[in-house]
């Protein structure tokens, strides 16, 4: 399979959490191609199965995630000059997306604005001028630049809770020598490991002994519900999550194609017979895995193992610089990624020993 088409398609496409239409869709084309079965579940998640050779006990069953959604903002009020106040959706800071073109996704049509902070050339004599010049801007000092009248964007359907993203003009991928460099690899190069480790699987399906979902989540970035919700509803006990790792020292992680192994992080530690499996499967896959505590860090497979809705899960990652930024992963990273997925799904238990 050629990734990078797929990838180009999915970093265009807008995907605000609840809003994930676009991603949907076209990750919903890529699934059919070589699952048993897709549908969009009642929460919003897409759903396919690739099902055991054989018939296979249910609780054996194996859920990968990825999510659809990525950070935006959401507006918090219409002001009477028709500028926008807006909020974090996920987590977002200012300095994620910068002063720069955006999207509103109004109820009846898409509205071009401008994500400002104010002149740079103030005073201070504002509390939000001190912001501005001091480098510490907070959503307080965020507004964006419509050029509408509060009258003309209330009929074209913007009101608190409308969903702003950053502008497809900003969306374009970047190539930087053995590098692709955009906004939003996180969740998008994920999406593009899952769809390719789905591919591949559907081509060793001889070899599966157990079936396997591919969930791709909604609300991830804000609260993890789709996650949740699937994962109370489908079969088997073990998820992993498919992410983005950063980048950092503190981890000790590198830029390159070797998966990060995530053991553990805010929500709690990963199961460590599913850990252990990953590293071997990663191995066998002809890469060295990077086992990281990434403390301030969450997934979905996290989510469902600390809220009690599963007895075993686990995170890989590809590795990524400047993460909810201007995105950086190796091109072959997707595919270590989704190579060593393919192996873990094949070999699940290839790591454990009785003792454990």
């Amino acid at each position: 399979m050629e990734i990078q088409p797929l990838l180009d398609a999915l970093l265009l496409a807008r995907g605000p959490g609840g809003q994930e239409d676009e991603v949907r869709a076209i990750a919903q084309r890529a699934l059919a191609s070589c699952c048993e079965e897709v549908h969009c579940d009642n929460a919003g998640n897409l759903v396919g199965v690739i099902r055991a050779a054989a018939p296979a006990d249910p609780a054996t069953a194996i859920r990968v995630m990825a999510h659809l959604d990525e950070i935006a903002m959401i507006v918090k009020k219409v002001r009477p000059d028709g500028n926008l106040e807006v909020l974090a959706l996920g987590g977002a800071q200012p300095i994620s997306f910068g002063v720069c073109p955006v999207d509103i996704l109004a109820e009846r049509q898409v509205l071009p604005g401008v994500l400002s902070y104010g002149s740079m050339h103030n005073s201070g004599q504002s509390g939000a001028g001190r912001d501005v010049l001091s480098g510490a801007v907070q959503w307080k000092d965020v507004y964006v630049v419509t050029r509408m009248t509060p009258q003309a964007l209330e009929q074209a359907g913007v009101r608190a809770g409308t969903r702003v993203v950053l502008s497809q003009h900003w969306r374009q991928p970047f190539k930087v020598q053995d590098c692709i460099a955009a906004h939003f690899l996180d969740d998008r190069a994920p999406l593009a490991a899952v769809v390719q480790c789905a591919q591949l699987l559907c081509q060793r399906r001889s070899e599966l002994r157990q079936d396997v979902w591919f969930v791709l989540t909604t609300l991830e970035e804000e609260s993890n519900a789709g996650a949740m919700y699937a994962a109370s509803r489908l079969p088997g006990d073990t998820t992993i999550a498919v992410e983005v790792g950063p980048v950092l020292d503190e981890y000790a992680t590198r830029l390159c194609a070797d998966p990060i192994i995530n053991t553990g992080d805010q929500k709690g530690y990963y199961s460590r017979s599913v850990v252990q499996a990953l590293i071997a499967a990663t191995r066998r896959a002809g890469y060295t895995p990077q086992p990281a505590l990434l403390v301030d860090f969450a997934s979905d497979a996290s989510a469902v193992l600390s809220s009690g809705t599963d007895a075993r899960a686990g995170c890989i990652a590809i590795p990524t610089e400047n993460t909810h930024g201007f995105e950086m992963v190796l091109v072959e990273g997707i595919s270590a990624c989704a190579g060593s997925l393919l192996e873990y799904l094949l070999q699940p238990h290839a790591a454990v020993t009785p003792e454990e």
